[in-house]
């Protein structure tokens, strides 16, 4: 189902939590409304955890993650890391990244088995490697760190595809994705559609949320079973995530979770 909601009278929910099939974080200093949303559908399978990232309550554009694994950025403090740490189930791996582009839900996409990343991802460390003569120190350090693409396919256990959606390079912010299906910017044309669609083996559909918004993932949430939109989302864009998401049929069995890894091939 779909749950529609605000946080303290902010339409875009997708700002300021991130849900995923294993735990879900929300921002702190809300409403005790904005919560109890969350644990009345959430709380009797997976946790929901009070956080903030580098002070900031914009927690669901810093950070990425699925069921495997969480990325948040390098400004993360370490008290802020160890209590997402101790929150989280022991299954799920936490990592902090060195990014450039450190709104790491804006730049990049997933479910629990394909993610889509700005093309322009971890640029940066390329560059020092390149200037190889100039600059030998930096690179010896930068040698000793992982891309950003690699931390992310180690971290979450995914596969990595470099694109855009709609001609937009923020494809965190213009698309949103669950193992069942995925919405994304309304000006995506069919082709570029069916191309994401065989990449990401789920089916996509264009749409908005909270009235006409063309930026998805900043007004909702979702996983496998249940979604959350701004309070402003229409009943008509509400039947769609519905069923593109296939939540009217869903539960939080393991069919969404442990058994489906074993039954689609990566």
């Amino acid at each position: 189902m779909a749950v529609r909601l605000q946080f303290e009278n902010n339409n875009e929910i997708g700002v300021f939590s991130k849900l995923t099939n294993s735990y879900c974080l929300v921002a702190i200093g809300g409403s005790e409304n904005f919560y109890s949303v969350f644990e009345a559908e959430l709380a009797e399978t997976i946790p929901v955890i009070h956080v903030s990232l580098a002070g900031c309550r914009i927690i669901g554009r810093l950070c990425v993650g699925n069921r495997n694994g969480l990325l948040v950025p390098n400004t993360t403090t370490d008290t802020e890391l160890q209590h997402i740490r101790n929150s989280l189930p022991d299954k799920v791996k936490v990592q902090r990244v060195e990014e450039r582009l450190s709104a790491l839900g804006n730049v990049i996409a997933c479910n629990d088995y394909v993610a889509l990343v700005h093309p322009d991802l971890d640029r940066a460390s390329t560059y020092l490697r390149d200037n190889s003569n100039f600059i030998p120190s930096i690179v010896l350090m930068i040698d000793i760190l992982q891309e950003t693409e690699e931390i992310l396919a180690d971290t979450l256990n995914v596969e990595v595809f470099r694109q855009t959606v709609a001609s937009n390079v923020l494809v965190g912010s213009y698309s949103v994705l669950s193992n069942q299906g995925g919405l994304v910017h309304p000006k995506t044309s069919i082709q570029d559609q069916d191309e994401l669609s065989s990449l990401l083996q789920v089916p996509l559909a264009a749409g908005t949320v909270n009235r006409g918004s063309d930026v998805i993932a900043a007004g909702m949430v979702v996983n496998d079973w249940v979604a959350f939109c701004g309070m402003d989302t229409t009943s008509t864009e509400l039947s769609v995530i519905e069923s593109v998401f296939k939540l009217n049929e869903s539960t939080p069995a393991a069919i969404t979770s442990t058994m489906r890894a074993s039954l689609i091939e990566r």
